[in-house]
């Protein structure tokens, strides 16, 4: 192996060693939300006790409708049957929303997995963090991300399509060229990698102002 090649696997393995932090963070930070919520529980129930003693309903309308949105912040948005699939996508949509990106999503995965957790992880986190990237640029009114995972037969399959301010993006080298500057292509290049070396199918296709990343991963 080459110099050069030693020095893209290291800086490849430095990547994915700090985008699996990030990810494992914002799971973190998504349960520690849950986990608080949940302890504060029976304060809430003393609250409104203490509302219904008085007879004071309006104050606990407006208590429950409070904790409504509290709740709504905090729920689990996709339930895919996959534990690592949920964390990172329900971690990554937290993230859209909160840049005003609208998340369509349709998941579904019933069995369990032969890839391992941290490629799957990869994959998701690293298509979600591209199609936030390219919808920050859009007005908020033209952003959307969709999501569609589902088993075909033997296969993974994963979708993800979000809009561009781009109309037709160029390919350079076969690949398309990312607009987050040096060293930020790690990771096209991981996902590339991953799909490879799982014997999997991947494409990229970009149109009329949509990117659309499709694969497929045998699990046999």
């Amino acid at each position: 192996m080459s110099f050069w090649e030693k020095k893209i696997d290291q800086q490849l393995d430095r990547y994915q060693r700090e985008l699996i932090e990030t990810h494992y963070q914002e799971v973190e930070n998504m349960y520690r939300q849950m986990r608080g919520w949940r302890h504060d529980y029976r304060n809430h129930i003393q609250a409104m006790k203490a509302y219904a003693a008085n007879g004071d309903l309006e104050a606990i309308r407006a208590y429950l409708d409070m904790l409504d949105t509290d709740l709504n912040t905090v729920d689990t948005v996709v339930k895919t049957g996959n534990s690592m699939a949920d964390a990172i996508l329900n971690s990554k949509i937290s993230l859209a929303q909160s840049k005003d990106i609208p998340v369509s999503v349709d998941a579904h995965i019933p069995v369990k997995l032969k890839m391992s957790e941290l490629d799957l992880c990869c994959i998701i986190g690293n298509l979600f963090d591209n199609a936030i990237e390219a919808s920050m640029a859009l007005p908020p009114d033209k952003r959307l991300i969709r999501v569609y995972m589902e088993m075909k037969n033997t296969q993974l399959y994963i979708s993800f399509t979000n809009f561009t301010a781009v109309k037709k993006q160029k390919k350079q080298g076969g690949l398309f060229k990312t607009s987050k500057g040096e060293g930020h292509g790690f990771g096209l290049v991981r996902i590339d990698t991953i799909i490879e070396r799982l014997d999997g199918y991947l494409s990229r296709n970009s149109e009329d102002g949509a990117f659309t990343t499709e694969i497929l991963i045998p699990q046999v």
